[in-house]
């Protein structure tokens, strides 16, 4: 579904990402851990071309994507939910989504019913401005406008920082249930409770390098690996 190989990115000389490269299977939760700095977030921009890759590949879905613009990245089915989310505040629920919308290619899709299913929090708020729901409701809106696009894979960066335990276990929900969709998954995170609820396969990153890749069962046999590059 997604691959990374070899990626290096740098902002201006700064050498931030050295040959990442991980795996994103089909119906599959991958997760990359890190500590604050560590090149999670840089990761996914340089999928989905807001940093610009100096070297090496993203491959989604057959196809290299690494020189893309982001609009044509979107279109090819990749979602990206940014750490800092970007709603539209002066607009309403109904209409945040309503902005995201495109067409599924093989019919059906999402529509906003079945993300209010998906989100009932957003239900009830459907025609209030963003401005005026919870943090937690603003990234449940997040991830749902870019869902409206109905993308193949979606990119989750930092999904549960910030929120309370009872916002991030129905944050953990809907992506276990996108999974059981068909749905792939990209998450960066430091909550490591939330990131073990989710995922089937884990990337530890370090200092702009891939530490562990493996399953999430193997990194949480490993408590000595999860001392080293996790705790705080």
């Amino acid at each position: 579904m997604l691959s990374v190989r070899d990626l290096n990115t740098y902002y201006g000389r700064a050498h931030i990402l050295a040959d990442v490269a991980l795996e994103v299977g089909k119906g599959e939760v991958a997760v990359l851990l890190g500590r604050n700095g560590a090149g999670k977030s840089t990761t996914l921009k340089s999928i989905v071309g807001w940093a610009r890759p100096r070297s090496g590949e993203v491959v989604f879905e057959g196809r290299r994507i690494d020189r893309l613009p982001t609009w044509r990245i979107a279109r090819a089915g990749l979602g990206y939910v940014p750490e800092d989310r970007r709603i539209f505040t002066d607009l309403s629920v109904m209409e945040n989504l309503d902005v995201g919308r495109r067409a599924s290619a093989s019919g059906g899709g999402w529509t906003p019913e079945k993300l209010f299913a998906l989100f009932p929090n957003l239900a009830e708020a459907r025609d209030r401005p963003a401005s005026n729901i919870s943090g937690g409701e603003q990234q449940m809106l997040a991830i749902a406008r870019t869902l409206m696009g109905n993308p193949s894979c979606i990119l989750l960066d930092e999904p549960s920082e910030g929120l309370a335990p009872l916002i991030v276990d129905q944050v953990a929900a809907a992506v276990r249930r996108l999974r059981s969709s068909g749905v792939s998954v990209l998450l960066s995170e430091q909550n490591w409770r939330f990131a073990s609820a989710v995922a089937d396969r884990a990337y530890i990153i370090e200092k702009g390098r891939i530490r562990f890749a493996g399953t999430m069962a193997e990194l949480a046999a490993d408590e000595a690996l999860r001392a080293r590059y996790l705790s705080v």
